[in-house]
């Protein structure tokens, strides 16, 4: 079972940055090397949406109300997915979740709240 835990959520004003981490716990590093990891979102109003997406080989996608603005990136060592997000906007306020995928087994943080001011 491969829990994953969130951190780097906060409130920000419109046009800064925050740094999101997703820690693998429980996960051995071999395993996580072999894990496909995104960056989900659920914003006011809107259901849960993905933001980025990185795979075991190390290709990205992103969504295209992200590109541009953010990042993401995986260091296998650390057992840790980051998403690296600037230019802010108020509507990228929301509830933003790690997802993994290994194998066919998909597993969920618990969420990480972000807040953009204008």
């Amino acid at each position: 079972q491969m829990q994953l835990v969130e951190s780097g959520g906060g409130l920000v004003q419109a046009g800064g940055s925050l740094r999101l981490s997703c820690l693998a716990s429980r996960a051995i590093t071999s395993t996580f090397w072999s894990t496909n990891m995104y960056w989900y979102r659920q914003t006011p109003g809107k259901q849960r949406e993905l933001v980025a997406g990185i795979t075991t080989g190390g290709n990205t996608n992103y969504a295209d109300f992200v590109k541009g603005r953010f990042t993401i990136s995986k260091d296998n060592a650390k057992k840790t997915v980051y998403l690296h997000m600037n230019s802010l906007k108020p509507e990228d306020t929301g509830i933003y979740y790690c997802h993994a995928e290994y194998l066919g087994s998909h597993f969920w943080g618990q969420g990480t709240q972000v807040t953009v001011s204008s």
